[in-house]
Order: structure tokens, then sequence, then C-alpha cells
């Protein structure tokens, strides 16, 4: 028996970092796992060895700045399932330049992407969750959404700004049995973070104080947000799920 048997998911992002470890963890747990991304060759790819290793998973391409891109692929996974039980918002991008650097269309790309993105996968899913009888949203957020991280204002305002948006959602949605959560991952072994862990000067500012003296693997987020996906969480909403190797506690 898989923690989330009969379950449908829906991943953003996940055609690389968190968001594929995510949707192969997810598949081994029993769902069927969209998979979403602004790249159908990234995508594809995950589907593929989804597949490859006895997993359930279909991707469908999504800008998550789109409005109508949402709502297509909401009435596509409806018309095929009948339900999507799970979201998990996690496409998101990080440009690392101080406010004076920051170019007025990255701040607003950086927005745009990690919380308005995650606005619209709430807005265009919850009418799904609604008529399932509710369901699970895990918003990802990071350790800047709760600390700030030097040269990182766009990154960090747009993080925390997702947390606060779980918060109100998960107040206004409880009644119809819909939970929302928020993922708070330290630094991470992907994509994003590879320019800086392949200098030892730049990997060493990027672990900083975090007591356990490294960073993190994908699979160990990816158990988190099993965790909130899954029926084992039915109590919490409006959470901050932290997994930062200690970082916020010091």
């Amino acid at each position: 028996m898989g923690r989330l048997d009969g379950k449908v998911a829906l991943i953003t992002g996940a055609g690389g970092g968190i968001g594929r470890t995510e949707a192969a963890l997810f598949a081994r747990e029993g769902a069927v796992v969209i998979v979403t991304d602004i790249s159908a060759q990234a995508g594809e790819k995950v589907v593929d060895e989804i597949r490859r290793n006895g997993g359930k998973a279909e991707f469908m391409r999504l800008d998550v700045t789109v409005p109508g891109e949402w709502q297509k692929v909401v009435d596509e996974v409806m018309k095929k399932y009948g339900k999507v039980d799970i979201l998990v918002n996690n496409a998101g991008i990080l440009i690392s330049k101080s406010a004076e650097e920051l170019t007025p269309e990255e701040w607003e790309r950086v927005i745009k992407i990690n919380l308005t993105g995650t606005f619209y996968g709430c807005k265009y899913i919850l009418p799904a969750m609604k008529k399932a009888g509710g369901g699970s949203i895990i918003n990802t957020s990071s350790i800047m959404g709760i600390v700030a991280f030097p040269n990182e204002p766009s990154y960090d305002a747009s993080k925390g700004g997702v947390r606060m948006l779980t918060k109100a959602m998960a107040a206004d949605y409880a009644k119809y049995n819909i939970r929302v959560n928020s993922l708070h991952p330290g630094n991470t072994r992907t994509e994003m973070n590879e320019p800086w862990l392949k200098d030892p000067e730049k990997a060493k500012e990027l672990i900083g104080p975090t007591p356990m003296k490294r960073v993190a693997e994908p699979i160990e987020i990816a158990y988190g947000a099993l965790f909130l996906a899954s029926d084992e969480s039915s109590f919490m909403t409006g959470a901050e799920l932290v997994i930062d190797g200690g970082y916020t506690a010091v």
C-alpha cells in the first residue's frame, strides 16, 4: 500500500530539481502524477522515468504565469481523472541581485513566477478540489520566506508572499476540507544552486550558519511534501514545514 494510493497529484516545475524528485516519489507511493513544466523536453523525460519504474504519470505543458494555461490543464485533468487531490506549487526562479542592480523587469519576473504563479495554481485548482470534497495544496516557499538572504530581495519577497498567501488560503478553505500548507526548504542540491556548489568558497557561503553543515538533497525535501500530501498530515493547515538543517534555528 502506497501512502498516496488512488490520489491524483499535479506538480508544477516538475521537470527538474525538487519537483522532479517529488514527482518520482509521489508516483512510487501510488499517485497518478501530472508532471507540468514550461519545458516539454524536461517534463517528458520525467514521465518516461516514472513509467519505466512502474509508476503512472503524464506530462502537460504549463506556464504558471498564464491563467488560461492553468484553466486548460485543470480542465484536462478533470476530464481524464475526474479529480485533483494534490497540488504542489513548486515552479520558481531565483535572480541574485541587490535592489539597486535588479531591473524592474527582473523584479516582475520573479514575483510573477514565484508568487503570482502560486496564486493562480491555488485559484484554478480550488473548484476541482471543492467538487472532490477536499484536497491538499502544498506551496513551496523557502527559508527565505522566513529570513532574508543577501542580494535576493525579489526572491525573499516572493517567498514571503507565498508563506502568507498560504495562511490566507488555509483560513478560507478549511471549511471545504482543503488543506493549504507551505514547504520551506533550506539550500538544496538542485540545478538552481549548482553554480554555488561547484565553487568551494560559494558553497561555504551557501551553507552559511547551517548547523548540519551541508545542503539538503532533493529527496529530503520531497519526503516533507509527501507528508503534507498524505492523510498523515490531516490536521495540518496554514502550517510551515521547515526542512533546513537548522538554518533558521540559529
